[in-house]
C-alpha cells in the first residue's frame, strides 16, 4: 500500500484528513522525504517554512 502525502502540506497523513490543514487532497505520487524532530533548531525545516514535527515528503505530485 503506497502512503498518502497531503499535497498542501506535504506531510505523511495516515487518516483521513491531513493534522496540520485538515484537508483532504492527498497524493501517493512523491519522491524522496525528510524527518523533522525539532523545528525549533532545525536549519532544513526554517528553509523549508515547516513548523510542525513530522516526515514530510520532498515533492508531490
Amino acid at each position: 500500500m503506497a502512503r498518502k502525502v497531503c499535497k498542501n502540506c506535504k506531510i505523511f497523513v495516515t487518516g483521513k484528513s491531513c493534522p496540520i490543514c485538515k484537508g483532504n487532497i492527498f497524493s501517493e505520487s512523491w519522491k524522496g522525504r525528510v524527518a523533522i524532530f525539532d523545528p525549533e533548531k532545525s536549519e532544513i525545516a526554517k528553509h523549508i517554512g515547516i513548523k510542525v514535527k513530522g516526515e514530510y515528503a520532498i515533492k508531490v505530485r
